[in-house]
Protein backbone atom coordinates (compact mmCIF):
# COMPACT_ATOMS: atom_id res chain seq x y z
CA UNK A 1 0.00 0.00 0.00
CA UNK A 2 2.85 2.42 0.78
CA UNK A 3 4.26 2.21 -2.75
CA UNK A 4 0.78 2.67 -4.25
CA UNK A 5 0.11 5.72 -2.08
CA UNK A 6 3.46 7.21 -3.09
CA UNK A 7 2.66 6.57 -6.77
CA UNK A 8 -0.81 8.08 -6.31
CA UNK A 9 0.68 11.15 -4.64
CA UNK A 10 3.20 11.53 -7.47
CA UNK A 11 0.37 11.32 -10.04
CA UNK A 12 -1.70 13.90 -8.14
CA UNK A 13 1.28 16.25 -7.96
CA UNK A 14 1.80 15.85 -11.71
CA UNK A 15 -1.89 16.59 -12.35
CA UNK A 16 -1.90 19.61 -10.04
CA UNK A 17 1.30 20.90 -11.61
CA UNK A 18 -0.10 20.54 -15.13
CA UNK A 19 -3.39 22.18 -14.18
CA UNK A 20 -1.70 25.09 -12.40
CA UNK A 21 0.57 26.07 -15.28
CA UNK A 22 -0.18 29.62 -16.43
CA UNK A 23 0.24 28.54 -20.06
CA UNK A 24 -2.57 25.99 -19.65
CA UNK A 25 -4.92 28.63 -18.25
CA UNK A 26 -4.02 31.03 -21.05
CA UNK A 27 -4.65 28.33 -23.67
CA UNK A 28 -8.00 27.44 -22.09
CA UNK A 29 -9.10 31.09 -22.02
CA UNK A 30 -7.97 31.49 -25.63
CA UNK A 31 -9.80 28.31 -26.74
CA UNK A 32 -12.92 29.49 -24.91
CA UNK A 33 -12.76 32.71 -26.91
CA UNK A 34 -13.05 34.90 -23.83
CA UNK A 35 -11.07 37.86 -22.65
CA UNK A 36 -10.37 37.52 -18.94
CA UNK A 37 -7.22 37.70 -16.84
CA UNK A 38 -6.06 34.15 -16.17
CA UNK A 39 -5.90 34.88 -12.42
CA UNK A 40 -9.61 35.72 -12.43
CA UNK A 41 -11.09 32.93 -14.49
CA UNK A 42 -10.50 30.09 -11.94
CA UNK A 43 -12.29 32.21 -9.33
CA UNK A 44 -15.16 32.88 -11.72
CA UNK A 45 -15.47 29.14 -12.37
CA UNK A 46 -15.27 28.45 -8.63
CA UNK A 47 -18.04 30.94 -7.90
CA UNK A 48 -20.18 29.35 -10.62
CA UNK A 49 -19.55 25.83 -9.26
CA UNK A 50 -19.71 26.51 -5.50
CA UNK A 51 -21.75 29.70 -5.29
CA UNK A 52 -23.22 31.48 -3.63
CA UNK A 53 -19.94 31.51 -1.73
CA UNK A 54 -18.19 33.82 0.69
CA UNK A 55 -14.74 35.18 -0.08
CA UNK A 56 -13.06 33.35 2.82
CA UNK A 57 -14.44 29.98 1.70
CA UNK A 58 -13.57 30.70 -1.94
CA UNK A 59 -10.02 31.65 -0.94
CA UNK A 60 -9.71 28.46 1.10
CA UNK A 61 -10.91 26.30 -1.79
CA UNK A 62 -8.67 28.12 -4.26
CA UNK A 63 -5.63 27.95 -1.96
CA UNK A 64 -5.16 31.71 -2.05
CA UNK A 65 -4.99 34.54 0.47
CA UNK A 66 -8.46 35.90 1.25
CA UNK A 67 -7.42 39.54 0.85
CA UNK A 68 -6.18 38.81 -2.68
CA UNK A 69 -9.34 36.86 -3.50
CA UNK A 70 -11.46 39.69 -2.11
CA UNK A 71 -9.81 42.15 -4.52
CA UNK A 72 -10.18 39.71 -7.41
CA UNK A 73 -13.87 39.08 -6.67
CA UNK A 74 -14.38 42.86 -6.55
CA UNK A 75 -12.75 43.03 -9.99
CA UNK A 76 -15.09 40.29 -11.30
CA UNK A 77 -17.99 42.26 -9.85
CA UNK A 78 -16.84 45.46 -11.60
CA UNK A 79 -16.73 43.50 -14.87
CA UNK A 80 -20.35 42.42 -14.37
CA UNK A 81 -19.42 38.73 -14.10
CA UNK A 82 -20.22 38.33 -10.41
CA UNK A 83 -22.79 39.83 -8.09
CA UNK A 84 -23.14 39.81 -4.32
CA UNK A 85 -26.06 38.67 -2.21
CA UNK A 86 -26.69 38.55 1.52
CA UNK A 87 -25.94 35.26 3.21
CA UNK A 88 -28.80 32.94 4.20
CA UNK A 89 -27.85 32.71 7.88
CA UNK A 90 -26.09 36.04 8.36
CA UNK A 91 -27.40 38.91 6.25
CA UNK A 92 -24.20 40.88 6.94
CA UNK A 93 -22.13 38.31 5.03
CA UNK A 94 -22.14 38.98 1.31
CA UNK A 95 -21.71 35.93 -0.89
CA UNK A 96 -20.54 35.95 -4.49
CA UNK A 97 -22.84 34.64 -7.22
CA UNK A 98 -22.23 34.40 -10.93
CA UNK A 99 -24.26 36.72 -13.18
CA UNK A 100 -25.77 35.65 -16.51
CA UNK A 101 -22.78 37.27 -18.25
CA UNK A 102 -20.40 35.33 -16.00
CA UNK A 103 -22.34 32.11 -16.61
CA UNK A 104 -21.99 32.59 -20.36
CA UNK A 105 -18.25 32.90 -19.81
CA UNK A 106 -18.01 29.76 -17.66
CA UNK A 107 -20.10 27.89 -20.24
CA UNK A 108 -17.52 28.86 -22.89
CA UNK A 109 -14.70 27.63 -20.62
CA UNK A 110 -16.59 24.37 -20.00
CA UNK A 111 -17.02 23.84 -23.75
CA UNK A 112 -13.31 24.42 -24.34
CA UNK A 113 -12.43 22.11 -21.43
CA UNK A 114 -14.68 19.42 -22.94
CA UNK A 115 -12.96 19.70 -26.33
CA UNK A 116 -9.58 19.33 -24.64
CA UNK A 117 -10.81 16.41 -22.52
CA UNK A 118 -12.25 14.61 -25.53
CA UNK A 119 -8.86 14.88 -27.24
CA UNK A 120 -7.06 13.54 -24.16
CA UNK A 121 -9.43 10.59 -23.77
CA UNK A 122 -9.88 9.84 -27.48
CA UNK A 123 -7.79 6.66 -27.29
CA UNK A 124 -9.15 5.53 -23.93
CA UNK A 125 -11.74 2.79 -23.51
CA UNK A 126 -15.08 4.28 -22.41
CA UNK A 127 -15.16 2.06 -19.34
CA UNK A 128 -11.69 3.29 -18.30
CA UNK A 129 -12.93 6.89 -18.51
CA UNK A 130 -16.06 6.01 -16.53
CA UNK A 131 -13.96 4.23 -13.89
CA UNK A 132 -11.55 7.17 -13.64
CA UNK A 133 -14.41 9.64 -13.19
CA UNK A 134 -16.13 7.46 -10.59
CA UNK A 135 -12.95 6.81 -8.62
CA UNK A 136 -11.72 10.42 -8.76
CA UNK A 137 -15.12 11.61 -7.54
CA UNK A 138 -15.01 9.07 -4.71
CA UNK A 139 -11.43 10.05 -3.82
CA UNK A 140 -12.32 13.76 -3.82
CA UNK A 141 -15.28 13.11 -1.54
CA UNK A 142 -13.12 11.10 0.87
CA UNK A 143 -10.37 13.71 0.77
CA UNK A 144 -12.92 16.41 1.57
CA UNK A 145 -14.39 14.29 4.40
CA UNK A 146 -13.82 14.40 8.11
CA UNK A 147 -10.62 12.36 8.21
CA UNK A 148 -8.53 13.47 11.16
CA UNK A 149 -5.13 14.31 9.69
CA UNK A 150 -3.67 14.56 13.20
CA UNK A 151 -4.34 10.91 14.05
CA UNK A 152 -1.88 8.34 12.73
CA UNK A 153 -3.46 5.62 10.64
CA UNK A 154 -2.32 2.05 11.25
CA UNK A 155 -1.66 -0.18 8.26
CA UNK A 156 -4.22 -2.94 8.00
Amino acid sequence: MSRQLRTLHDALLAIASAMNRPQRDEALVRQAGISLDRALFPLLVGIERWGPIGVVELADRAGRDHTTVSRQVARLESLGLVGRQAGEHDRRVRRAVVTPQGKAMTDAVDAARERIGRAIFASWDQQDVADLVRLMHRFAAELDGDHDLEQPVRDA
